[in-house]
């Protein structure tokens, strides 16, 4: 997929994952997935749930599970993380790339305290001492929004409503000042309200720190005024790649214009407003029985006949706007 003119910090390239299940059938859950990001940049990667987001993230700090074969390159200032030595991987999550997973609550470990999990981050990667870990801590509490950060820091994750947790989680990802933050879904657990506020602190982080963010979510809302391009995936694959003003005003793809307009579909709750989000008619492509032809065929108003015998290629209908859809050549 063709790149701004940022300076790359992270390149993807040609990145496969496969799953082999004991007794299963392989399932492919990225196919050849390229895309870069920039110093300060933010990335969103867009598509319906099962389409390969997690596995994405997952995979560019080697995270998979053990059943999992990735193949490709993940390029981080100029060192391959697929063949990079475990100490000096460790080394790097959590320092340089933070990963952030979509429900705190599966993320925290329920018998320590808030302000000691985020202490155990800085214990992994600088030489601090209990008292200066704990001023960091703290501090950490107070830039992610907390007005009572001794109480917050004293707390169990079970007295924590999911925003404050949603919280503790960010606080945790950027104690060691990441270049990148990764954010898988990090707002999909919580009501309209609290994902408001989790956006504008996200977006003041990437201000103040001048931190990547690769952004994941199904929802085209969230990265309104936010992001700088997204990525659309379908079934493992990147099938559209956009500015965001592109990809809201001017969607190629069937797949993309499908998402944008359902997001568009704003509904009215007790009088606030509400994003809703059905689902596209049709199955997803499974993962574990993809065709030859284009994943998205049995699911698209215009499908010809080639989409179903041929993937198609990446196409440029515009400079710097590639597509995979046969609707812009052969």
């Amino acid at each position: 997929m063709a790149e701004n003119s940022r300076e790359k910090f992270l390149e993807v390239r040609d990145l496969t994952v496969t799953y082999f299940p004991e007794g299963g059938r392989p399932i492919h859950a990225l196919d050849g997935v390229s895309i870069g990001i920039g110093a300060g940049e933010v990335v969103g990667i867009l598509g319906e749930s099962g389409c390969g987001k997690s596995t994405l993230a997952n995979a560019l700090v080697r995270l998979s599970p053990s059943h999992a074969k990735i193949e490709g390159m993940i390029s981080f200032r100029g060192r391959d993380l697929l063949t990079l030595p475990v100490p000096e991987l460790r080394a790097i999550r959590g320092r340089d790339i933070s990963l952030m997973g979509q429900d705190p609550a599966l993320g925290l470990n329920p018998v320590m305290k808030a302000g000691t999990q985020i202490e155990e981050v800085l214990r992994a990667h600088f030489p601090f001492d209990r008292k200066q870990r704990r001023v960091r801590a703290m501090e950490l509490l107070g830039e992610v929004g907390f007005d009572n950060p001794a109480e917050i820091y004293s707390a169990y994750p079970h007295q924590l409503s999911g925003g404050q947790r949603q919280r503790i989680a960010i606080a945790q990802a950027l104690s060691c000042r990441p270049a990148l933050l990764i954010a898988d879904e990090p707002i999909s657990k919580l009501d309209a309200t609290l994902q408001a506020g989790i956006v504008e602190l996200l977006k003041r982080i990437r201000r103040q720190n001048q931190t990547a963010i690769l952004l994941i979510s199904h929802d085209p809302s969230v990265f309104a005024g936010f992001a700088n391009r997204i990525a659309v995936m379908y079934a493992g694959r990147v099938v559209e790649l956009g500015t965001t003003f592109q990809i809201f005003q001017q969607p190629l793809h069937p797949y993309t214009q499908a998402l944008v307009r359902l997001a568009s579909a704003s509904v009215i709750t007790d009088a606030k407003p509400r994003i809703k989000f059905p689902a596209i008619e049709g199955e997803s492509a499974r993962p574990d029985q993809i065709a030859a032809g284009c994943r998205f065929e049995t699911r698209c108003p215009e499908r010809m006949d080639i989409c179903s015998h041929r993937y198609p290629q990446e196409f440029f209908p515009e400079p710097s706007r590639p597509v995979n859809c046969f609707k812009y050549g052969e």
